[in-house]
């Protein structure tokens, strides 16, 4: 009895890791013989076996399915889920048999694709998290289906080979790989997306316009409040448009993320807008911040490096929002269930919206409220203080006047905006490395460089309204980002008395 060894790959949370797979072929003694897959497979891999069997006689690939056959997947205590496994115990079936003169199967090749019944690859999710943890193992080809081959070709140490089906890789595997179509990755060094909405176009909002730049550029969280119409979605939506551009790891941690969630354009190998997640108020616990029997990344995580923006804060469950408070803070989600533990991140923008009042129109200019002073408290108390705590700008978005919403003055473009948050962001990295939003401890005090009259305005402030040490150091992280984009080293008193102004709902009673 002899055994083959291929490379496939699974995916635990958001990570690949290698599956060794080992095949043994026996002709039964007596009776019918049969195919077992151990090593945890779900049904998906079980019923592998259905859908390799027509495959390999599709493809012209002899094959004795009345054989005892047992497919192991190492290691064995990993659950191993999805059709990702096909090729690779195709591939071993078919090199098991003398006839199909398979005579080896390169050891430092990665098989990752589905069959269909006729032999042909089909793509899989996850393929950019298997190149990771293939080049890791230090393998150095890849075989994938022609519609992840963009995505694997990502990674420059491996080598990426797509063929259309079964028939052409077993040729391929003859000949050792030789002459066989590669591919290669499309560069998207210095691409700037098109996107289709503007600030341009958004009227007026001048106060918002800045707080929404000041935003992007340090990357802080920021709450919207204003009557129905206002303009709070519109500014949101057009938010990623005045981002900075995505650097290679930020794209390639959105891409790993976004291929296991079954979420990556067939047209691109990567990710190159960043993120902007919009649930729906009904969302759970678990669709917000990951979860399930086998944990999946949530929204919050399809969000790291991008956008959560969560419309009519209100209308959230309590429970789901307080569940934002741990990966706003640490920048990750920890699930734990008894099989262990797994991490998913969460560096994300939190935009939210919300009105004033149940009815909307509390500071409207034209219209009245109709909502009582408990129904206010009320629809108020379901954002939390230590939620709030954790959003680094509130603002006010107000009714604009019909002058203003028919004004033909020019508005600035997002071209513009992004120019100058691109110039604020490069000044932060080249001083600390990451943006003022992660700024914590030491490195926060460093990095401020404020003015004595600065620091004392901010003592007065902390005393009048009584704000807690978050609030004080989310101040000194958003004057820091005002300082950077005036190109300023040192954060003077406006930088400070700006900063302040836009921590609204300190400055009343909730």
């Amino acid at each position: 009895m002899s055994i083959l060894r291929l490379n496939a790959a699974g995916v635990e949370g958001i990570n690949g890791y290698v599956v060794d797979v080992e095949i043994s072929r026996q002709e039964p003694k007596t009776g019918i013989g049969r195919t077992t897959i151990v090593g945890l497979p779900d049904a998906a891999v079980k019923e592998s076996v259905d859908r390799i069997t027509p495959a390999l006689f599709a493809s012209k690939l002899d094959h004795r399915p009345h054989d005892h056959l047992v497919v192991n997947l190492a290691p064995a205590d990993r659950k191993k889920e999805g059709p990702a496994f096909d090729l690779a115990i195709a591939i071993g079936l078919a090199a098991s048999m003398e006839e199909n003169e398979i005579e080896s199967i390169p050891n430092d090749t990665l098989f990752l694709a589905e069959l269909s019944l006729n032999g042909e690859l089909r793509p899989v999710r996850g393929v950019l998290a298997a190149a990771l943890a293939a080049r890791d193992q230090g393998l150095k080809r890849m075989v994938v289906a022609p519609q992840n081959a963009q995505e694997a070709a990502e990674i420059d140490e491996l080598t990426v080979y797509s063929p259309e089906n079964l028939e052409e890789l077993c040729t391929a595997i003859k000949n050792n790989f030789i002459d066989t179509r590669t591919f290669s990755k499309v560069s998207t060094e210095n691409y700037v997306p098109a996107y289709n909405n503007d600030m341009g176009d958004v009227m007026g909002q001048e106060l918002a316009k800045r707080a929404m730049c000041i935003a992007a550029a340090g990357g802080h969280n920021i709450l919207m409040i204003g009557p129905p119409g206002s303009g709070k979605t519109m500014l949101a939506r057009r938010l990623p448009s005045i981002l900075p551009s995505f650097t290679k790891n930020e794209a390639l941690d959105v891409t790993k993320i976004h291929s296991i969630a079954g979420l990556l354009p067939s047209t691109n190998g990567v990710v190159e807008e960043r993120p902007f997640r919009s649930p729906h108020h009904n969302i759970s616990n678990a669709g917000l911040i990951g979860g399930g029997s086998h944990p999946r990344p949530g929204e919050v995580t399809l969000a790291h490096n991008g956008i959560l923006f969560l419309d009519e804060l209100p209308e959230f469950s309590r429970s789901v929002l307080e569940t934002l408070r741990q990966p706003l803070e640490d920048g990750h989600v920890t699930i734990s269930r008894a099989a262990g533990q797994l991490q998913f991140p969460s560096r994300c923008m939190l935009v939210a919206a919300m009105n004033p009042c149940p009815c909307g129109y509390l500071t409207h200019p034209t219209r009245a409220c109709s909502c009582s002073a408990d129904a206010i408290h009320r629809y108020r108390s379901k954002i939390s203080g230590p939620l709030v705590d954790r959003i680094d700008i509130h603002i006010e978005v107000p009714a604009q006047k019909p002058d203003q919403l028919q004004s033909k003055a020019p508005q600035t473009p997002s071209k513009e905006m992004r120019e100058s948050v691109e110039n604020a962001r490069e000044r932060m990295l080249l001083r600390q490395q990451c943006n003022n939003a992660r700024l914590e401890g030491k490195k926060l005090r460093s990095s401020i460089q404020a003015d004595d009259d600065a620091l004392q305005l901010l003592h007065q402030a902390i005393e009048e309204l009584g704000l807690s040490a978050r609030a004080h150091d989310r101040i000194l992280k958003i004057s820091r980002t005002i300082a950077d984009l005036a190109n300023r080293e040192h954060v003077n008193l406006e930088d400070i008395s700006e900063a302040i102004g836009y921590r609204l709902l300190d400055r009343q009673v909730w």
